[in-house]
């Protein structure tokens, strides 16, 4: 390319002259490209931070969710007899229950509690609530029979010794027809459910 009056520029090792209008449109674009890479590189560093974010969000949610639902299902109902109830109630899922020492435990009161069920002295697989808390109403029978009647009377805080006796057709061979001590700890009672 020929020498033009003007500005210079350098391509391979050459001088070139370039008209001024050419320079400051040249210059322009190469601002705007500087910008949108700019723009580009913003957009990825918050991507790069939103993305990540976003999974420990879903993660975490999708973890409480299947606990709140575990803990009523799998541990309460193949031990003492619980229902397909999730890990709250429809009464406990508007309000929170009370760990108030005062309020006492009546039939028709939703309770939150923990347990552990042993078999001659040794606890058996399904019999232990992991301290996850599960949810349940005295008096619906769900639990197996005489379970939920021994948790009248008691207060939210209490630990209280439960004796049953699982009955012949459980659906679990080690477990038919056994007696059972179930260590119970009263969570709490839900307000708005009862005393």
């Amino acid at each position: 390319m020929p020498a033009v009056p003007g500005s210079y520029y350098i391509d391979k090792e050459r001088i070139y002259h370039m008209k001024k209008e050419n320079r400051k449109l040249a210059q322009q674009r190469r601002a705007e490209a500087r910008r949108r890479e700019a723009s580009r590189r913003r957009i990825k560093k918050v991507l790069m931070a939103a993305i990540p974010v976003a999974a420990i969000i879903a993660i975490v949610l999708a973890a409480a969710q299947f606990f709140s639902g575990a803990s009523g299902t799998s541990d309460s109902s193949s031990t003492a007899g619980s229902a397909s109830s999730s890990g709250t109630g429809t009464d406990s899922g508007t309000s929170a229950f009370s760990s108030d020492e005062s309020l006492t435990v009546a039939d028709g009161d939703t309770v939150n509690i923990d347990y552990v069920g042993t078999v001659d002295g040794v606890e058996f697989e399904g019999g232990n609530t992991k301290g996850r808390g599960t949810d349940l109403t005295i008096g619906s029978g769900r639990y197996i029979d005489d379970f939920e009647e021994q948790l009248i009377g008691h207060h939210p805080g209490e630990t209280v010794e439960v004796n049953v006796t699982f009955p012949e057709n459980y659906g679990k061979e080690e477990l038919n027809g056994k007696d059972a001590v179930f260590t119970v700890t009263i969570n709490g009672i839900y307000t708005g459910t009862g005393s």
